[in-house]
């Protein structure tokens, strides 16, 4: 993190951990549920992006082997 971001991180810590303990708690659980919504958004945004490929032909299909005969 370059000196900036730790400041403000430090600074937002500081805040933290001025808050209450329930309000600690609250925006912890917050904070958890924004980070699973945004994983379950890019999860979502993966698998449109490959049905489209896959609609547009652009998805090969084979086992392992023939995957590392690729790559090789």
């Amino acid at each position: 993190m370059p000196g900036q971001q730790i400041t403000i991180f430090q600074k937002a810590l500081d805040i933290v951990e001025s808050l209450p303990e329930y309000q600690q708690e609250d925006l912890i659980n917050i904070i958890r549920h924004r980070l699973l919504d945004q994983r379950k958004e890019l999860l979502v945004r993966n698998i449109r992006e490959a049905r489209e490929e896959y609609a547009r032909g652009e998805v090969k299909r084979g086992n392992v082997d023939d995957l590392m005969k690729e790559i090789e």
